[in-house]
């Protein structure tokens, strides 16, 4: 059966509001009759809570839905990666399980995607308006320091990285995600760093989006990990780490056009 659409959705301890945010998924899903053409991939990051028997339950009922399950934890990064290459979709997506960003946003990746984009990656302040709930002041600092240092170690000039709702032409994704070595919180960068790379084109899509309480990052001390994680990038392409295996050079796929 031909996939058009993927949606990758990784979990890590996620019982207690994966069932709400996988209920409108499948509802989103079933409304948009893609039925026969959709797939819905929960990731299992090592969950010590009901997460895999919660997905389990739902797919005994939903065909579209299945559980991919981790080698223990391993970090939202690889997560991510273990869900796309498994994602059989010609368009793969990838949502965080609160659903920050309503699964209804898809469309307006999907366009991008249709207007000529390989990769489409939601903004939360691209249009600051469309945020429902607002991060805590220090939250949004230690984002834009994030973001300065983004631009200056790895070039990137993204308003929003870190924005979990993504999406990814299968060539895209094929190519990027296998040479993917970071796997927490730093993985986007790492993903978008690939893509301009490898020439792909990246379109920043402005979506709603409201901030989580439950969420688990720490801004000093996932800060500094990220700060580090920013450098091994950067050295991982000085020293050709991400040459090796990949069957392209950097210029062969397209032109850069991030």
């Amino acid at each position: 059966m031909n996939i058009a659409y993927s949606i990758v959705i990784p979990a890590y301890n996620e019982g207690a509001r994966l069932g709400t945010s996988l209920a409108r998924v499948l509802e989103y899903v079933h409304a948009q009759a893609w039925n026969a053409e959709v797939e819905v991939i929960v990731v299992n990051d090592g969950s010590r809570d009901n997460t895999a028997e919660l997905v389990r339950g739902f797919a005994e009922k939903n065909p579209m839905l299945r559980l991919v399950e981790n080698p223990g934890n391993r970090g939202k990064g690889y997560a991510v990666r273990n869900g796309m290459l498994n994602a059989r979709g010609e368009v793969v997506v990838f949502s965080d399980a609160d659903l920050s960003s309503p699964i209804e946003e898809m469309p307006k990746l999907l366009a991008a995607l249709a207007s000529g984009a390989d990769i489409a990656i939601g903004s939360r302040w691209l249009r600051a308006e469309l945020q429902t709930q607002r991060q805590s002041r220090h939250r949004q600092l230690f984002g834009r320091v994030f973001n300065v240092l983004l631009r200056i170690i790895l070039g990137l000039r993204f308003k929003d990285t870190q924005c979990g709702f993504k999406a990814f032409t299968r060539q895209a994704s094929q190519t990027i995600l296998p040479l993917q070595r970071i796997e927490r919180w730093g993985f986007d960068p790492e993903i978008l760093f690939l893509a301009r790379k490898f020439g792909f084109r990246v379109e920043e899509v402005p979506v709603v989006w409201g901030h989580s309480g439950d969420t688990r990052i720490h801004p000093v001390v996932d800060g500094v990990r990220m700060f580090w994680e920013m450098v091994r990038i950067r050295w991982y392409d000085l020293t050709g780490k991400y040459d090796e295996g990949s069957g392209v050079s950097a210029q062969s796929v397209k032109s850069p056009r991030v």
